[in-house]
């Protein structure tokens, strides 16, 4: 940013802008979301594992209210007798439904108050002086939280009974003839992390050095038709391939093939967003957990990635030997370069996107499906939690597992080339898939 007066001022406006648009387009997503079903499906628990949609939108509001207008603005409370209703910490997602939640009607008022004082806020603060006004880094944040909680609602979407509700065109079909099945890359070091992205999360922070050995990645995630091979093996049926926690889960909830699957004679079906269809064998495989997605390794010869493997792959140039934001470059995402944003509720056949490939030619490693690795969730060397540990730090662990890259209900804003997703390895109902790996010294 240059340091002259003048250009200062316009880069403040240009932040301006962007922060107005990442909050509007995320308000206009909610917005669809949660008024293509009637209220009586919004205060409706459609699973155990997810918050009734009116919690999400309540919740919404909320945390704009805490950071924007109290944290940023200075300003007193609107509602401080629902913080505690809203905080996540607080309240089990299977317990939220028995709480005393804001009515539909409430909850859609109190959001849009919050909104309209919010852009006034927006329009009269300065971007700089203050950690969470650098860079429009508070109303990036809470951008990003509330597309974070559209992907949960998508979720619930998809968990939903009843008839269809969302609907979008399908993705572009593949431009290219057949890939190699793997791509190289070689050992050495490179730059993991960011310390110069505006919007990026405390546990993407800071850059720091890796050495990562040459290692083969697939070059697109696996297909369903894949893990039918896997399927077909009796790979559910052999403990061979599971960890003694994955075993225990199939046991004990007959697990046989990836949520939302069925077998129908002699074919597999699935269900979408309230459409049952044929699995398309040439898509990512969707709904796995990671303890499926080890297993197939395992019984394919092969492992999942590191994260650090995988971030090394999507970044990494070889040729000038820096870190790019996404595989393609630095250039924001754009529709040619992946399935991101809710624009086709569904993965791409694997092979889509060519403009999206990283310089290595290893495809969709953004957006389709988030992919598991085989890392815990831990923090990087220098590590500081900001602004507060709950985003964070409370996860770190060995109990969540890594998700890299976004899936198609990942609104580019809340995804880049060093942002980390993290669950527990027992889940099945987000957007995730994966690729494998191996090592070189295999070879």
């Amino acid at each position: 940013m240059s340091s002259t007066g003048t250009d200062v001022e316009v880069d403040h406006e240009a932040l301006r802008r962007q922060a107005l648009d990442a909050l509007v387009a995320a308000r206009e997503r909610t917005a669809l979301l949660t008024s293509c079903v009637e209220d009586v499906e919004l205060v409706a628990q459609h699973s155990p594992l997810m918050s009734p949609l009116v919690w999400d939108l309540a919740h919404i509001g909320n945390q704009e209210e805490q950071w924007l207008w109290r944290a940023v603005a200075g300003r007193d409370a609107l509602r401080p007798e629902i913080d505690s209703l809203y905080d996540a910490f607080q309240h089990s997602r299977a317990s939220r439904p028995s709480l005393p939640l804001l009515s539909p009607g409430e909850a859609r008022a109190y959001a849009a108050d919050v909104r309209l004082r919010i852009l006034d806020v927006l329009e009269r603060t300065p971007l700089e002086g203050r950690p969470l006004l650098d860079a429009a880094f508070a109303f990036g944040m809470i951008a990003q939280h509330e597309q974070q909680h559209d992907e949960t609602m998508l979720i619930t979407h998809q968990l939903r009974k009843g008839p269809v509700v969302l609907t979008a065109p399908p993705p572009p079909a593949p431009e290219s003839g057949p890939l190699p099945t793997e791509v190289l890359v070689p050992g050495g070091p490179f730059t993991m992390g960011t310390s110069s992205e505006p919007w990026a999360l405390d546990n993407e922070r800071p850059a720091h050095p890796r050495e990562v050995p040459a290692f083969h990645i697939d070059t697109t995630p696996v297909t369903n038709g894949a893990y039918l091979a896997f399927m077909t093996d009796g790979g559910y049926a052999d403990r061979r391939w599971w960890q003694p926690e994955g075993w225990a889960q199939l046991r004990e909830h007959g697990i046989a093939a990836p949520l939302f699957w069925r077998r129908d004679g002699g074919q597999w079906l699935r269900r979408r967003f309230g459409v049952t269809e044929q699995v398309p064998a040439e898509e990512p495989v969707l709904h796995v957990s990671w303890y499926e997605a080890d297993a197939y390794a395992r019984w394919a010869g092969r492992r999942l990635p590191t994260e650090a493997e995988w971030e090394k792959a999507a970044r990494h140039d070889p040729v000038s030997g820096r870190s790019r934001r996404y595989p393609w470059g630095d250039a924001d995402p754009g529709p040619e370069h992946a399935n991101l944003g809710q624009r086709h509720l569904r993965p791409a056949a694997v092979g889509s996107y060519p403009a999206g490939a990283s310089p290595l030619g290893v495809r969709q490693l953004i957006g389709d499906v988030w992919e598991w690795t085989a890392s815990d969730f831990l923090p990087y060397p220098g590590f500081t939690a900001f602004p507060y540990k709950e985003y964070s730090e409370v996860f770190f662990g060995s109990e969540h597992k890594v998700l890299r890259g976004g899936s198609f209900a990942v609104d580019p804003v809340a995804c880049r080339g060093t942002f980390r997703n993290w669950d527990l390895p027992v889940r099945r109902q987000i957007f995730s898939g994966f690729r494998t790996a191996r090592s070189a010294e295999l070879d």
